[in-house]
C-alpha cells in the first residue's frame, strides 16, 4: 500500500511539472486530516511527511507527529525530532516533544534530563518561558509547566509573576489549594483585579460539588488577613464569599472590619444592608444600618439613607409576618411620623411615606389618615417622578380597599401610561388588570396579562402569568364562568379586609359540583383568612388538606410554607415546621421559596447560621 501510495505521488509531481493548476495541496492535506480523523494513521503519516517537507508549518508538523506516535514508530519521530531541535534550539516544542519521545520509549531518566536541561536554557523573556511551559502542557506534563513558570518567577522577579499562568497549571492537575495561593499572590500585587479573581472564584466554587474548596477559600483567607492585615484585597474576598453563601452575620463583621480598617465612609456596609435585606436578612440588614448610624456623624453621605433605609426593612420585617404584632406597628408609625417630620419633603420622605400610608390603611384600620398622606405627598415639588408616581399607586390601592373602583383605576392608568417601559409602570398595569379581574372583566384582565409575560420586571412577570394562567383555565365564554366570578369577588374582598364575607362566596364555589379546578385555590385563600382572624387550627387544618389531595397542584410548595410559619411561630411545634421547610427543598426544588425554608430549617436545627 505504501509503495502503490509513494508510486501515486511521484505521479502526480510529475505531472504538476507541466499542468501546475492540477497540483492541489490543500486537496492533500484535508485527504490526510481524514484519514487521521477516521483513524487511518498509515496512509495519514506518508501524505503528512511529504506535504511538511514542501511546506514545514507547525500545523502539519503537529499531525505528522502524532501519527507517529500513534503508530508507535517511536525511532522515526525521534530521529524526525531531533533534527529540527538540532536547527531550532529557540523553538521549544522540539525539545519538549523529544523528551516526550524518550518517555514513551521508557527511558525516563533521558526525558527528565532534556526536560531540565530545556528549562535551564531559556532565556529571560517572559514570552519564552509561556511558550516552553505551553509546550509541556500540550504533552500533559503540568508538573514540568509548573517548574518552567517558578523557573520564571526567580528570573523575572522584577518584572511578571506567572501568577495566573500557575494557577492555570495547578488546576489542569485539580490543585485548587496552589492555584488558589496564586491567585492571592496576584491580588496582593494587583489590588485592582480583585474582581477578576472573584469572577474565577465564581466558577471554581460555586460548581463544584462539596465543600471542601469553599472550606480552603475561607481558610487560606482568613490566615492571609492575619498574617497581612493590610492587604484590602483579601478581606473583600472573603466579604463576597460570605455574601455568595448568605452568611450576612459574617458578611458584616467583613465589612465593618473593612471599614474601620481602611478608613472607608461606610459605602461597602450599606450595599451590604441592601443586598441582606433584598434576601430577607432582615436583622442582618438591620445591623448594618445601625453600625452606620453609630459610627458615622451626620454629616456623613450614607447617614440619611441609613436612617431611612433602616425604617423600611423593619417596616419589611413586620409586614410579612403572617401574624401581625399591634404593638410593632404603633411603635413603627411612630417612628414614621418622626423621621418624615425631620426630612420635610423630600425624596426620602415619600419613601417613608408610602409605606407609613400601606401601614395605616391595610394593617392599622386608618385609611383615612392614610390617603391624606398619600394625596399631599404626591402634590410635592421638586422630587422624583418615580417615587410620586409609586405613591400614586399606593393611593389606588387604598382606593381600591375602601371600594372607589374606578378612581384606583384612572390612578393605575395614569401611571402606566407615564411610565410605559418601566417598572413602576408594569406594576401599575399588573394592579389595573387585577382590578378588571376582581370586577369579572376577564377578558380585559387577561389580555393584560399576558402582555405583562415579558416585562423585564422578573416578579411581575410571574405574577402576571399565574393569575393569567389561572383565569385561562377557568374561564370559557362558551360556559358557566360562575366559579371564577365567586372566585375573583372572593379576592377583592379578601384585599378589602371583609372576611366572613370572602369565606361565604369562596363556600360557594364548593357547591358546584364534586370537583372543580379552583378547588385548591379555595383551600389557600380559605387558609390566608383564617390566618388574619387568627383561627390558626382552621388554618393548619385547610393547608394540610391543599398539601394532600393537591401535592402536584402549584400552591403545594405555598401551602407547605405558611405550614412551616404557622408551627415554627404559632404552634411552637419545631418539629413539625423543620419536616415541612424539609419538604420544599426536596420535592418542590424549584419553588421561590427553597432559600427561606432551608434557612428556617438549618436555624430550627439548631446551626450556626453566621
Amino acid at each position: 500500500m505504501y509503495h502503490k501510495l509513494k508510486i501515486f505521488l511521484v505521479f502526480i509531481a510529475s505531472i504538476s511539472m507541466y499542468f501546475p493548476s492540477f497540483s492541489q495541496p490543500d486537496n492533500n492535506e484535508q485527504l490526510a486530516i481524514q484519514y487521521f480523523q477516521n483513524k487511518e494513521y498509515d496512509k495519514a503519516v506518508i501524505l503528512f511527511e511529504d506535504i511538511y517537507e514542501r511546506t514545514p508549518t507547525p500545523f502539519i508538523y503537529n499531525y505528522y507527529v502524532n501519527c507517529l506516535l500513534e503508530l508507535k514508530d517511536y525511532r522515526k519521530a525521534e530521529k524526525f525530532i531531533s533534527r529540527l531541535n538540532k536547527k531550532n534550539p529557540d523553538i521549544f516544542s522540539y525539545a519538549v516533544d523529544l523528551g516526550y519521545i524518550y518517555q514513551l520509549e521508557g527511558d525516563y531518566e533521558k526525558a527528565k534530563k532534556q526536560f531540565e536541561n530545556t528549562i535551564k536554557s531559556v532565556y529571560s523573556y517572559k514570552d519564552q518561558f509561556i511558550g516552553l511551559a505551553n509546550a509541556f502542557l500540550v504533552r500533559d506534563l503540568s508538573d514540568y509547566a509548573i517548574k518552567t513558570y517558578e523557573q520564571g518567577q526567580k528570573t523575572l522577579k522584577n518584572f511578571y509573576n506567572f501568577n495566573l499562568e500557575l494557577a492555570d497549571a495547578y488546576l489542569k492537575k485539580n490543585n485548587f489549594s496552589s492555584a488558589l495561593n496564586q491567585y492571592l499572590d496576584y491580588v496582593s500585587s494587583y489590588p485592582d483585579e480583585t474582581d477578576m479573581v472573584q469572577g474565577k472564584m465564581q466558577d471554581l466554587l460555586l460548581t463544584y460539588p462539596d465543600d471542601s474548596r469553599k472550606e480552603t477559600f475561607k481558610s487560606s483567607l482568613l490566615q492571609r488577613i492575619k498574617k497581612e492585615p493590610d492587604i484590602k484585597s483579601y478581606p473583600i474576598l472573603l466579604l463576597w464569599f460570605f455574601i455568595q453563601q448568605k452568611e450576612f452575620g459574617a458578611a458584616f463583621i467583613q465589612a465593618k472590619a473593612i471599614d474601620k480598617r481602611f478608613n472607608e465612609d461606610g459605602e461597602r456596609v450599606i450595599e451590604l444592608a441592601r443586598i441582606a435585606a433584598a434576601n430577607t436578612f432582615y436583622d442582618e440588614a438591620i445591623s448594618c444600618y445601625d453600625y452606620i448610624l453609630s459610627q458615622k456623624n451626620m454629616y456623613s453621605p450614607y447617614y440619611q439613607a441609613a436612617l431611612v433605609e433602616k425604617l423600611n426593612t423593619r417596616y419589611q420585617k413586620v409586614t410579612e409576618n403572617i401574624i401581625i404584632n399591634k404593638d410593632e406597628t404603633l411603635q413603627l408609625e411612630n417612628e414614621y411620623l418622626d423621621l418624615i417630620q425631620k426630612t420635610g419633603q423630600t425624596n426620602y420622605s415619600l419613601q417613608l411615606i408610602k409605606n407609613l400610608a400601606h401601614l395605616q390603611a391595610f394593617y392599622m384600620d386608618k385609611t383615612p389618615e392614610a390617603t391624606q398622606l398619600l394625596q399631599d405627598a404626591i402634590q410635592y415639588k421638586g422630587v422624583t417622578a418615580d417615587l410620586l408616581a409609586q405613591c400614586k399607586v399606593e393611593l389606588a390601592d387604598i382606593l381600591l380597599l375602601t371600594g372607589e373602583v374606578w378612581e384606583a383605576s384612572l390612578l393605575y392608568s395614569q401611571v402606566e401610561k407615564a411610565f410605559k417601559n418601566d417598572v413602576i409602570g408594569f406594576e401599575a398595569k399588573y394592579r389595573n388588570a387585577k382590578l378588571y379581574f376582581y370586577i369579572g372583566e376577564f377578558e380585559f384582565a387577561k389580555a393584560q396579562l399576558d402582555i405583562l409575560k415579558a416585562a423585564t420586571a422578573k416578579l411581575i412577570s410571574n405574577d402576571a402569568m399565574e393569575l393569567s394562567l389561572l383565569i385561562g383555565e377557568n374561564y370559557d365564554e362558551d360556559s358557566s364562568t360562575v366559579g371564577l366570578q365567586l372566585y375573583s369577588r372572593a379576592d377583592l374582598l379578601l384585599f378589602q379586609n371583609k372576611y366572613e364575607q370572602a369565606l361565604t362566596t369562596l363556600d360557594s364555589i364548593n357547591t358546584l359540583g364534586l370537583y372543580h379546578p379552583l378547588f385548591d385555590e379555595v383551600l389557600y385563600k380559605k387558609a390566608q383568612i383564617k390566618i388574619k382572624q387568627k383561627q390558626y387550627s382552621e388554618a393548619d387544618s385547610l393547608l394540610n388538606k391543599l398539601v394532600d389531595f393537591y401535592s402536584a397542584d402549584i400552591l403545594a410548595d405555598d401551602a407547605l410554607f405558611l405550614l412551616g410559619q404557622l408551627n415554627e411561630r404559632q404552634f411552637k411545634n419545631t418539629e413539625k415546621a423543620m419536616e415541612n421547610y424539609e419538604r420544599i427543598f426536596t420535592d418542590y426544588q424549584g419553588s421561590i421559596y427553597v432559600v427561606d425554608a432551608r434557612k428556617r430549617y438549618r436555624a430550627l436545627r439548631g446551626d450556626k447560621i453566621n
